[in-house]
């Protein structure tokens, strides 16, 4: 502008002009005049800048927000990279770290064989650590706070007589850090997790031949006494098969009465991906499906089973599963029908059908009277032919499953899978295909159990299917993020599924966790044996700014 205050140039060459800027070049052009001011914050200007800065597709509507300046703003300012605190204090790998819902404390687990609960000041500060060696465990491995943040579930390998290893959860009071309860949980990687405030769901495997498995789910009073481990009081929940030795791991449970709590909706326009309702069998014969086939079917089919056996001289394995699941035909309880209620919970874990390698997600639907001790402690109301539940669904993911989570509002489940090539045939259960280095992140609806469009990529593994291991990942309500074996954490944005930030570390990073008041605070952990903090930048020019004076204070040092 000239001295007049009369522009120069129009404002469409300066907004040609600011075209060809990026972003911070754009900013500080807005400071030289009022002319510059104003096309700096144009709104088709910000739209380009956004869609060239951040590489979405333009055919991506913009996330609900106020503009599209405030929307750049929110992903370049808002996202938890900026490192602001190192914890040292465990002395080996660090595995998995949960926040309390209240979001001011949060736990650590780690290959030290403690339990450590911290305060989430401004500086965080340790509170308590809790060393499980005294009761004959290997390593820590998962930890969750109940509804109310009185109580701490962490789960662990336990070694049992003639080192054998199965995994064990305790209870830990938060008032002043007792053991409350001890509970056996097998294979250990089941984690455990809290159905009510007051109690949890553990597992057991009952082996019945080689490559064919039961796992049990056993809802437990968190209020034991810590003499009576062995005699828990217990409830049993579900009776569930596994063939091809595979096993029920990673148990959670979705709450369905939050569904429809505000947050971010995905878009599920595409066609579900590979979703199976077993709840039915698919065949007209309703009647069938309730009741299971008659036992002469099933004694029919062992007969055939025998003959093919002659003819094609099976493998031992496959015989073995051919009659586990002719047994199942005839012994499996089919899902209790109930209308949709919002005070059903959902049960997810880890399962397969092929392999040991866990490659499904079965889901169970949990139902208001399921959630309390009363009634039959060990299934005593089962019918005598009805040995096994049925899932209600299973999601096939076609790869090794190596993480999961929630949403805040547990409508959608991400997934952490490392994806078998494409085409590829089970042909021995002992043998699975082998996985992909890179982790893919696929996101499903729980409401619609569809498999939302996209998928996320960035993230990377070495490890071989015998040795791959848990990768936590946590969400948020605008993100996600995950660990991962290429020594950083990851977090993408849920809405336009990018990469924001790399997080690194010396080593592989664990778990990573949001706190559930505040996204722009990210905790992440590693086997490099620490802990750290990610805040936003914005965040941290508020936490950083000084302070000013009070008025009092600044106007009698004006008058000395």
């Amino acid at each position: 502008m000239d001295e007049w205050d009369t522009p120069l140039l129009p404002d469409s060459l300066v907004y040609q002009i600011f075209l060809s800027l990026g972003p911070a070049d754009v900013l500080a052009a807005g400071l030289v005049c009022r002319q510059w001011q104003a096309v700096s914050r144009d709104e088709f200007l910000w739209r380009e800048q956004f869609y060239r800065y951040y590489q979405v597709a333009r055919d991506v509507p913009r996330h609900p927000a106020t503009s599209w300046y405030e929307e750049f703003r929110r992903l370049y300012d808002t996202v938890p990279c900026v490192e602001v605190q190192t914890l040292r204090e465990h002395t080996d790998q660090v595995l998995h770290l949960s926040f309390s819902h209240s979001g001011y404390q949060f736990a650590s687990c780690s290959k030290d064989c403690t339990v450590k609960i911290w305060s989430n000041d401004l500086t965080i500060s340790l509170l308590h650590s809790a060393d499980m060696r005294p009761y004959n465990w290997s390593y820590t491995q998962f930890s969750q706070f109940n509804q109310d943040d009185s109580l701490l579930l962490a789960s662990g390998v336990f070694l049992g007589p003639h080192n054998s290893s199965s995994g064990e959860i305790v209870v830990i009071s938060l008032d002043n850090y007792a053991l409350l309860s001890r509970v056996r949980n097998k294979p250990y990687d089941v984690f455990g997790c809290w159905l009510t405030e007051t109690s949890l769901i553990s597992g057991n495997l009952h082996r019945m031949g080689d490559i064919t498995s039961c796992s049990v789910l056993w809802l437990n009073n968190a209020f034991q006494n810590v003499e009576s481990e062995n005699v828990n009081v217990v409830k049993r929940l579900f009776k569930i098969q596994n063939l091809n030795a595979s096993t029920i791991r990673t148990v959670m449970v979705a709450d369905c009465g939050r569904f429809d709590s505000p947050d971010l909706l995905l878009d599920v326009s595409v066609p579900p991906g590979r979703v199976f309702d077993l709840g039915s069998d698919g065949i007209d014969e309703d009647e069938e499906a309730v009741s299971g086939p008659a036992p002469g079917r099933t004694e029919e089919g062992f007969r055939r089973l025998l003959d093919t056996r002659a003819q094609l001289q099976l493998a031992e394995h496959m015989l073995e599963t051919k009659a586990a699941e002719l047994l199942a035909q005839s012994r499996t309880k089919p899902p209790e029908r109930s209308a949709a209620c919002a005070q059903n919970k959902l049960l997810i874990f880890t399962t397969g059908c092929l392999t040991y390698s866990p490659h499904q997600i079965g889901i169970k639907r949990i139902l208001p009277h399921q959630m309390t001790m009363a009634g039959p402690v060990l299934g005593e109301g089962r019918g005598s032919d009805a040995f096994f539940d049925a899932l209600d669904h299973v999601i096939d993911v076609h790869g090794h499953i190596v993480g999961m989570g929630l949403s805040p509002d547990n409508r959608y489940l991400y997934v952490n899978s490392r994806a078998w090539p494409s085409g590829s045939v089970v042909a021995d259960p002992m043998q699975p295909p082998p996985i992909a280095e890179e982790i893919d992140l696929l996101v499903f609806d729980l409401k619609t159990m569809q498999k939302v469009k996209r998928g996320l990529r960035a993230h990377r593994a070495y490890t071989p299917n015998d040795e791959c291991f848990f990768i936590f990942l946590d969400v948020s309500r605008d993100f996600v993020a995950s660990g991962a074996e290429d020594r950083h954490g990851y977090i993408w944005d849920r809405h336009y599924n990018i990469c924001l930030a790399k997080l690194r570390h010396q080593d592989v990073v664990n778990s990573v966790v949001f706190s559930p008041q505040e996204q722009e605070l990210l905790l992440t952990a590693s086997d490099d044996a620490t802990i750290k903090a990610w805040r936003s930048p914005r965040t941290v020019r508020i936490h950083q700014a000084p302070r000013p004076r009070p008025f009092f204070s600044w106007f009698a040092n004006q008058r000395r």
